[in-house]
């Protein structure tokens, strides 16, 4: 439940602020005296990106203000974490191997205490630096950055502070399904055929994944939930095949569990009719 009241909110995407919520001069560098604790993002899941939508990964945290400040204020301070890889400066001045937060939403919880809500942007687009190269499928540092502006606005401090939190990024998969024949005589056998393929940051297409161990699930008309009845390995083109006995009307399903850098895919169910 949130509790308080909204003390502050950034609504715009990195991409229209540019940079210039990260970036300030190193002669203004300095202990802003601002802590944040507590981050979450997306609920300590790895986050999963294709090649077309933005992904937006929730994120939440909590700040803390230092003599002289006050959350009645919100426009005295700035604080958020992202994402990075390599070096921080150089991910955070230059954009590159770098992903902010798309907006977050403060709520007050005494004069110095907030708790942040909000979302990263991770747009896969080609003209964004995020996710172009299929390396950028592995952790990712967190750090956070830190402002406070003087009565006048002007800027007072400014730091960037690294993490020992990380995050995991993985290609998104997709898998499809063909059971058959439909409908199906009881006791002859049913061939399942089906493809995966997984998002090429690269070239913002999917392609064949081979040498995939990969799951086929079988659920029967009216149960509940689906149940693994044999497991097959993808071609060098992705393909899948498997042959079952038909017993049960009943809908076929594959399931890739995904690894270190891929997610998990689950195809669409083919329901088949057996007679």
């Amino acid at each position: 439940m949130k509790t308080g009241r909204r003390t502050a909110a950034a609504a715009a995407f990195v991409g229209a602020l540019g940079l210039s919520a990260l970036n300030a001069p190193t002669a203004q560098a300095a202990d802003t005296g601002i802590t944040v604790s507590d981050i979450v993002i997306n609920d300590g899941k790895p986050v999963v990106v294709g090649t077309t939508k933005e992904v937006k990964p929730p994120i939440s945290f909590d700040i803390a203000l230092p003599a002289g400040y006050s959350t009645d204020d919100p426009s005295r301070y700035d604080a958020f974490p992202f994402l990075y890889r390599g070096s921080m400066e150089t991910a955070a001045d230059t954009g590159e191997n770098f992903i902010g937060p798309g907006g977050y939403t403060c709520f007050e919880r005494d004069t110095k205490h907030a708790h942040c809500e909000g979302e990263l942007h991770i747009d896969p687009d080609p003209s964004r630096d995020e996710v172009d190269s299929n390396s950028d499928a592995t952790t990712w540092k967190v750090g956070v950055s830190l402002r406070l502006f003087k009565a006048d606005g002007g800027l007072k401090a400014a730091e960037r502070e690294p993490r020992s939190l990380t995050v995991r990024l993985k290609r998104a998969a997709r898998a499809t399904t063909d059971a058959s024949p439909e409908p199906v005589t009881k006791g002859r056998p049913i061939t399942v055929t089906g493809k995966v393929t997984r998002a090429n940051w690269g070239t913002k297409k999917y392609d064949a994944y081979g040498g995939r161990t990969v799951s086929l699930q079988f659920r029967a008309k009216g149960a509940a939930a689906f149940k693994t009845v044999k497991k097959a390995t993808t071609g060098s083109a992705g393909t899948l095949k498997a042959t079952v006995t038909a017993s049960l009307d009943g809908s076929y399903r594959w399931v890739y569990f995904g690894n270190s850098t891929t997610g998990v895919a689950t195809s669409a169910a083919d329901y088949v009719d057996v007679r």
